[in-house]
């Protein structure tokens, strides 16, 4: 398969990428250094992981009359029927502001997306992370979890069967939100499962620059501890520079893996300046190898 990167013109990251009934997603951020201009996320569909069709403008922001500048970093998930995308808004820097991580629906992947509890999903500062770059993760017995943070804090919660909030971790019920901060963590989650192994990945360095870049830890269990192994995506010259935030994609036919990531063009001083890219990704025993980006 020969993909060219940038898989798609323009300015956008943050991407999560699904699959489903055989056609690929990638929701994304459009990429903005001014964060009033970021008031909708756009998806891009493919059956071939080449030719990208655009759904501009997913989300009906009508339902969402606090959001006023910030829509960013979506996550997705298909259950029970139903397609729920979560995202950022605001950029709150505190619990006194309104915003944080919120939750739409939609009967098909393209959206629209509307409200879905007509208030955020997790609007506070909880073990320090700051409620932004959510990972939804399906675990093989249905179990739907939530990875988020940014600040250098990551937490992990347990969707309801309704989506609409959080099972308790602890019988005792005290335990809603579990810190899992890696060492090195600063934001972005992604998590994969294969072979009984959980594969938690996240973004390092700073996103306005080139030391962005992705690394790993593993373990018998989506709680961990997840050592940090080592990197896997970084600066490559002369490709690219600051590549991070990352989704990824599973072909089980073939069993390949491909990691969906943005960007930058090394040198490009532009903060808004991402773009979205697919690379080959070798995950398994354990293991995951370092990224060639192409």
């Amino acid at each position: 398969m020969d993909i060219k990167n940038p898989i798609i013109p323009g300015w956008y990251a943050d991407p999560e990428a699904r699959t489903y009934e055989g056609k690929h997603w990638i929701f994304a951020t459009r990429s903005f250094t001014e964060y009033t201009q970021q008031m909708n996320l756009d998806a891009f569909s493919s059956e071939d992981l080449i030719h990208w069709d655009k759904h501009e403008g997913i989300i009906d922001m009508d339902a969402f009359p606090w959001i006023w500048r910030a829509v960013w970093a979506p996550t997705h998930i298909e259950h029970g029927g139903k397609y729920y995308l979560v995202f950022a808004s605001n950029d709150i820097q505190s619990d006194n502001e309104i915003g944080g991580l919120e939750i739409a629906v939609a009967d098909r992947p393209e959206g629209p997306y509307r409200g879905y509890l007509g208030k955020p999903l997790v609007d506070k500062f909880i073990h320090g992370a700051q409620p932004i770059d959510a990972h939804l993760f399906k675990d093989e017995d249905g179990t739907i979890y939530l990875y988020y943070g940014g600040w250098g804090h990551c937490n992990v919660a347990r969707m309801n069967d309704e989506m609409t909030g959080f099972i308790p971790l602890t019988e005792d019920g005290g335990e809603v939100f579990l810190s899992i901060t890696p060492e090195g963590y600063v934001e972005g989650p992604c998590m994969i499962k294969k072979d009984g192994l959980y594969y938690f990945m996240w973004s390092m360095g700073g996103w306005t620059n080139g030391t962005y870049r992705v690394a790993y830890g593993v373990s018998d269990n989506p709680f961990g501890p997840f050592e940090n192994k080592s990197t896997i995506l970084e600066r490559q010259e002369p490709i690219a520079e600051g590549p991070g935030h990352h989704g990824y994609l599973h072909l089980p036919d073939s069993d390949e893996w491909f990691i969906v990531y943005h960007r930058r063009i090394i040198g490009d001083a532009e903060p808004g300046h991402r773009q979205l890219c697919i690379d080959r990704m070798r995950i398994g025993n354990g293991r995951i190898e370092p990224v060639v980006m192409t």
